[in-house]
């Protein structure tokens, strides 16, 4: 058993670390596989979830880092808000009943499952997906706040912080691969306390081997998602990962009701 559930976490790590070396969306899955489908404990999940998002965090930012798409200063201001906003959301769930956070997680998968799905037709008409920079990255209070509140939603519900974050500064006017490359380090910032928040409450026998086939498979998977990242569709496979989430967290919401 221990075996079967080593190599199934291995895989869905490389899978999903394949999707955010390509493009940083996707971390969702963890959770939404750890929690809906192997039946983890959820704050164990999370705590295995969170360690991933940090690993292709990581790996993620330097590559961006390095192609020169990288906003310092924009990241370092929302990692500053992020650090208490992770902790917020830790406490948020631990105490709330579980039933409640699972059905936050997967009403926030589902939700930004949707919003994918929205983003990937918005782009495939060839609406502009940048604007003029908005006034209120100008202010360091409302970017702290931002990343405040973002990673507090982050941590509470176990969804990676680029799915919230991309959107959101695209919108406000920052270019695309500078925006994936600043949320991705921002990520890194949610995940390390979340990670430590959420062990204190992990209670499975096994965790520390689970815990190296997580590391090994996102390692693994984002380093060959981030090879192949100017080779796919990026509108393709958005569509694709959003029809999956989306089919995933409906039915997992149906199964909590029944």
């Amino acid at each position: 058993m221990l075996t079967y559930l080593f190599v199934i976490i291995l895989f869905a790590n490389f899978f999903v670390g394949v999707l955010l070396g390509i493009s940083s969306i996707g971390g969702f899955l963890l959770p939404l596989i750890f929690v809906g489908f192997l039946e983890f404990p959820l704050r164990d999940s999370l705590a295995l979830s969170f360690l991933s998002f940090a690993v292709a965090g990581l790996i993620g930012a330097y590559y961006y880092w390095k192609s020169g798409n990288m906003d310092v200063k924009l990241a370092t201001f929302l990692s500053i808000g992020s650090i208490p906003g992770a902790l917020i959301g830790v406490k948020l769930n631990v105490l709330i009943p579980d039933d409640t956070a699972k059905l936050l997680l997967y009403l926030f998968v589902l939700v930004s499952g949707v919003s994918l799905l929205l983003k990937s037709k918005k782009s495939k008409r060839n609406v502009p997906a940048e604007a003029n920079k908005s006034k209120l990255l100008d202010s360091k209070a409302s970017i702290l706040l931002i990343g405040l509140i973002s990673a507090a939603i982050c941590s509470l519900t176990g969804a990676g912080g680029p799915i919230l974050l991309v959107p959101l500064l695209s919108n406000l006017g920052i270019s695309i691969r500078v925006a994936v490359g600043v949320c991705l380090l921002n990520s890194v910032v949610i995940a390390i306390p979340s990670v430590f928040g959420y062990f204190q409450f992990a209670n499975m026998e096994n965790l520390p081997l689970l815990l190296v086939a997580s590391v090994v498979g996102q390692i693994i998977g984002t380093l060959t998602g981030s090879f192949f990242s100017n080779k796919v569709k990026l509108n393709h496979l958005s569509i694709s990962i959003a029809s999956l989430t989306v089919v995933s967290s409906t039915y997992m919401i149906i199964m909590l009701f029944i």
